[in-house]
């Protein structure tokens, strides 16, 4: 059964963050807040781990669009293509924030996402979230929890969602009720910016 335990996002406990970062450097399976809506995540390092997200998602993992959540832009250039200055201008002005930007993959991606052209970025506005990602050393590969109620598209409940989850993963933290509102996806692997889906994020400063 999963550990549930609770972090405040104003004020992150460091030995908190460094239990979730010894789940997810185990290999575990972690559910944590972000800007938008609460993620499944885990070390985008673990071959074993990526394939029991993508079991519980009921997909193929080199098929699988999964975004990589990184702590700030330095860890762009170990899995995107170099980009040029007016891409690094939007990502900059943007990031911290509710945004999976779609960029082309390079060479260097981990072997299970090396037949993917573009890779989704992510950079979440959440002490939480950054925190985890700053202390494990690279970026964790992450997928959103959708809920089955037709009104609520996520669930926003960490108590519900760990009710739901606690079998399937390693650790479920309360960061708060989450939103229920996705991020805003913009494709900017061509020559422009494409509005993928409208989420959270304002799609018009584009």
């Amino acid at each position: 059964m999963a550990e549930f335990i609770k972090i405040y996002e104003d004020k992150p406990s460091e030995a908190a963050i460094k239990k979730v970062v010894e789940v997810l450097r185990n290999g575990g399976l972690v559910i944590y807040p972000t800007d938008t809506v609460y993620g499944l995540g885990c070390d985008i390092t673990n071959s074993r781990a990526l394939e029991r997200i993508a079991k519980i998602k009921g997909i193929k993992l080199e098929k699988a669009n999964f975004s990589f959540v990184c702590s700030d832009l330095s860890n762009l250039s170990d899995y995107v293509k170099q980009i040029d200055t007016a891409t690094f201008k939007i990502l900059k002005r943007t990031l911290p924030g509710p945004y999976t930007f779609i960029l082309p993959g390079n060479n260097d991606l981990p072997k299970e996402f090396r037949k993917k052209k573009t890779v989704g970025i992510r950079v979440p506005d959440n002490a939480i979230a950054l925190e985890i990602v700053k202390m494990l050393g690279n970026p964790i590969v992450s997928t959103s929890i959708h809920d089955d109620d037709e009104v609520l598209e996520y669930s926003t409940d960490p108590e519900l969602i760990f009710e739901k989850w606690q079998h399937l993963v390693d650790l479920v933290i309360d960061g708060g009720y989450g939103d229920n509102v996705g991020s805003t996806i913009i494709d900017l692997s061509g020559y422009e910016p494409i509005v993928v889906r409208e989420g959270k994020g304002d799609p018009d400063i584009f």
